[in-house]
């Protein structure tokens, strides 16, 4: 029974060794590729041309996350300003000088499960990885 027991603990030791390097690959894959996403769409949105982040661009943002893998139903975003105005507005577009800012989420969907086998705590099913950043509008009307 000992011996059973052992090789039980055993596996699930060799089982986390060999495949949590390949699932935490994939949570920092995931991040920076949410991280590139809120640097694109802050650049293009802060532009001279823009001025602000639509709807279509967000939905577009998507489509572009969905060859990563990710589910496009499942990515977040929140787009502000420094002043509280509408960002996302293309009727209204921001100012030179008015901050955007833009921040993207999206699920762990259970990546570190197999950390459990050896004790180590997991994200809850409601926390999410993060990307953030902000520019300046560069819109002159």
């Amino acid at each position: 029974m000992k011996n059973i027991l052992v090789f039980v603990l055993f596996a699930g030791i060799v089982c986390w060794m060999m495949f949590s390097p390949i699932y935490k690959h994939v949570l920092i894959v995931r991040q920076a590729v949410l991280q590139q996403e809120v640097d694109y769409l802050l650049e293009v949105g802060a532009s001279g041309a823009y001025g602000y982040i639509s709807d279509a661009m967000l939905d577009e943002s998507r489509r572009r996350l969905e060859r990563f893998g990710l589910k496009p139903d499942e990515v977040e975003f929140e787009v502000g300003t420094t002043d509280g105005s509408d960002g996302g507005d293309p009727s209204r577009p921001l100012r030179r000088g008015t901050g955007i800012s833009l921040a993207a989420s999206y699920p762990y969907e259970d990546l570190l499960r197999i950390d459990t086998l050896i004790g180590i705590a997991v994200p809850s099913e409601d926390d999410r990885l993060r990307a953030y950043g902000i520019r300046m509008s560069e819109y002159v009307p």
